[in-house]
């Protein structure tokens, strides 16, 4: 299991507590776990990522392992320790303003 942590918009928009877990199969990366999120909880389907071009949405920021993996290629695997579940798939949400 993948533990991913959702900012308060999510978890709201989900009813769901701060931290989920979701199936993967397969390789670990960024679109198999948004995958695995939005196919549990189809409520997020489109929060996360644009369901037209299926990329990451601008407000919306991913992290693991202390790194900010946002503008990774979605397919390269993910941290070991996220695969591992020792550590969990973050996803942000940015702030804007001026």
């Amino acid at each position: 299991m993948i533990r991913v942590k959702l900012p308060l918009h999510l978890q709201r928009l989900a009813d769901v507590e701060a931290e989920v877990q979701v199936r993967v199969s397969g390789a670990v990366t960024q679109r198999s776990v948004i995958d695995a999120l939005e196919k549990e909880f189809p409520v997020l389907e489109g929060a996360v990522r644009d369901r037209s071009t299926m990329r990451r949405r601008s407000l919306v920021r991913f992290y693991a392992s202390g790194e900010d993996l946002s503008n990774d290629d979605p397919d390269k695997p993910l941290p070991s320790e996220v695969e591992s579940g020792a550590e969990p798939f973050l996803i942000v949400g940015a702030i804007a303003g001026g």
